[in-house]
C-alpha cells in the first residue's frame, strides 16, 4: 500500500499526489490528460557543490564535475547507451544541469513505462571506468569551448563575475578545460554517493498516467531502504557581502551589435521555503512593473532607440543565490543603465503607480495559470519546488496574497547602486 499526499487548489483546479518510498525517494504523479507524458529523476545537486561535507570530511572536487557526472550516467555497465533505449523505446531523452540541480528526463505521447523504468534504472546505477571518463574529458572540452565562443554566455557570467566575489555562481556550470582534466572515476564516484542518494532526489511523472501503475514501477526498480542523508554543502551565500565585486566587466567578440546584462545582486534571501517563494512573487511583479514592454521605461527606451526592442528581465532565487537581470542589446549599454537607474530613482520619489501593480499582478498569475497547459512545465516546475523545499500550488495563493504595500516595501531594499554590475560583450 502507497501512502501519499494529495494537493489540490480549488483556485487552480488542479491536484496531484506526492508519495515517500520507503528508499527515501520522493515519488510526485500529477496526472493530467494531455497527449505528451513528461517524466524527470532530480537531484538536488548542482554546479554550487564543489565544496561539501560529509561524515565530517570536507571535501572539494575540480568545477564542472555535477554537469560532467550528467553526461556519464548515460553510459551503463553492459556498454549499451541509455540515450539509444530511450529511442528505441519511443522516447525522447535529455538531461541538464543548473547551479543547484541535475535532471534526467524523457517525453513521449505512447506507453510510459517502459522508459520510466529505464530512467529509474540507467540514474541508479552510475558506472564509470577511466577510459571513458578520459573520452568525455574530450567531449565537453569542446562543449566549453563553444560556450566560451558564444557572447551571450559570456556575457552573463560575466555578469555573475561581476556581482560575486566567492560565490561558485560565477563559475561556468560545464567548468573549464583545465577542471574537468581533473575529473577521474573516483571524484565521479565521490560526487555520486555524497549527493545521489534517494532522500535527496524526486522522481516526478506528469500526463495521462495512472498513479498506482507508477507507484508500482518504482516498487519493482527501488531498492526497499537507503541510508539517510549526510552530505552538507557549502552556504556559498554566506561568502558574499552587498556590494558587487566588479561594478563593469567587458570583453571584446564577433558579434554586430553590443550586448548587456545588468545584475542586481541580492544576498537578503529568507531561510523559509514559503518565505523566498513569497519574495519570488513580489520581485516577478515589481519586475514587471518597471521593465515590461506595457510599461513606461521600455516604451522611452525604446522610441528613443536606446535599446533593441528585446529587452529580457527576471529575478531568481533559491536558497543558495538570488539576484535580478535585465539583457538586451544597445550602442550603449552604460546610457541604458544610467537611463534605468535615473527612472528607478524618479520612481522613488513620486511612488510606484497602484495601476502598475495590478497589471503586474494579472501578468504574473496569468502567466502561472498557463503553465498547466504543459506537461513539461508542470514537472519542471515541480522539481525546482522540490528543491527549494517548496509546494508548487500553493504559489497562486502567494501571489494573490502580494498587495501593494507589499511590492512598495521591497522596491525600498532594491536596485541600489552598491548593487549593481553592468557586464557588457562588445564587437571586436
Amino acid at each position: 500500500m502507497n501512502n501519499y499526499k494529495l494537493y489540490k487548489s480549488s483556485l487552480l483546479c488542479e491536484e496531484y499526489r506526492e508519495y515517500k518510498h520507503s528508499s527515501g525517494l520522493t515519488v510526485v504523479v500529477f496526472p493530467k490528460k494531455l497527449t505528451t507524458t513528461y517524466a524527470i529523476m532530480g537531484v538536488k545537486y548542482g554546479s554550487l557543490n564543489s565544496s561539501f561535507t560529509v561524515g565530517g570530511e570536507q571535501i572539494t572536487v575540480p568545477d564542472g564535475i555535477a554537469h560532467f557526472l550528467e553526461h556519464k550516467l548515460f553510459t551503463n555497465e553492459d556498454g549499451s547507451d541509455s540515450f539509444e533505449k530511450f529511442s528505441a523505446l519511443g522516447a525522447d531523452a535529455n538531461a541538464y544541469t543548473s547551479f543547484n540541480k541535475t535532471a534526467y528526463l524523457f517525453s513521449c505521447t505512447d506507453d510510459y513505462r517502459a522508459p520510466l523504468c529505464e530512467l529509474i534504472d540507467f540514474v541508479t546505477h552510475p558506472y564509470f571506468t577511466p577510459e571513458s571518463v578520459a573520452n568525455e574529458i574530450g567531449i565537453i572540452s569542446e562543449e566549453i569551448r563553444m560556450y566560451d565562443d558564444n557572447p551571450g554566455d559570456r556575457c552573463f557570467y560575466g555578469m555573475l563575475e561581476g556581482m560575486y566575489r566567492h560565490h561558485a555562481i560565477r563559475k561556468n556550470i560545464c567548468g573549464s578545460c583545465e577542471s574537468i582534466s581533473r575529473i577521474t572515476p573516483k571524484t565521479l564516484y565521490d560526487c555520486y554517493n555524497a549527493f545521489y542518494d534517494l532522500h535527496n532526489m524526486v522522481l516526478v511523472v506528469c500526463g495521462d498516467v495512472d498513479p498506482d501503475e507508477v507507484m508500482k514501477i518504482a516498487n519493482e526498480h527501488l531498492p526497499e531502504r537507503t541510508d539517510d542523508f549526510t552530505t552538507v554543502a557549502r552556504n556559498e551565500n554566506a561568502l558574499e557581502s552587498k556590494e558587487v565585486n566588479l561594478p563593469y566587466v567587458e570583453r571584446r567578440m564577433q558579434l554586430s551589435q553590443p550586448i548587456f546584462n545588468i545584475g542586481y545582486k541580492d544576498i537578503d534571501i529568507p531561510t523559509d521555503p514559503a518565505e523566498r517563494q513569497r519574495k519570488d512573487a513580489i520581485m516577478a511583479i515589481l519586475d514587471e512593473m518597471i521593465f515590461s514592454r506595457a510599461g513606461e521605461l521600455y516604451n522611452s527606451l525604446f522610441e528613443r532607440d536606446v535599446i533593441s526592442p528585446n529587452l529580457s528581465y527576471g529575478y531568481s532565487i533559491t536558497k543558495d543565490a538570488a539576484y535580478n537581470s535585465v539583457a538586451g542589446e544597445a550602442d550603449d549599454p552604460s546610457r541604458v543603465l544610467s537611463e534605468i537607474s535615473a527612472y528607478i530613482e524618479e520612481l522613488r520619489e513620486r511612488g510606484l503607480p497602484y495601476d502598475d501593480f495590478l497589471r503586474g499582478k494579472r501578468v504574473m498569475y496569468s502567466e502561472f495559470v498557463k503553465s498547466f497547459d504543459s506537461t513539461d512545465n508542470i514537472a519542471n516546475n515541480l522539481l525546482a519546488f522540490f528543491c527549494e523545499g517548496a509546494e508548487l500550488l500553493s504559489y497562486a495563493d502567494i501571489i494573490e496574497s502580494v498587495t501593494f504595500e507589499d511590492v512598495c516595501e521591497q522596491f525600498k531594499k532594491c536596485f541600489t547602486p552598491e548593487s549593481v554590475t553592468l557586464s557588457v560583450v562588445k564587437p571586436l
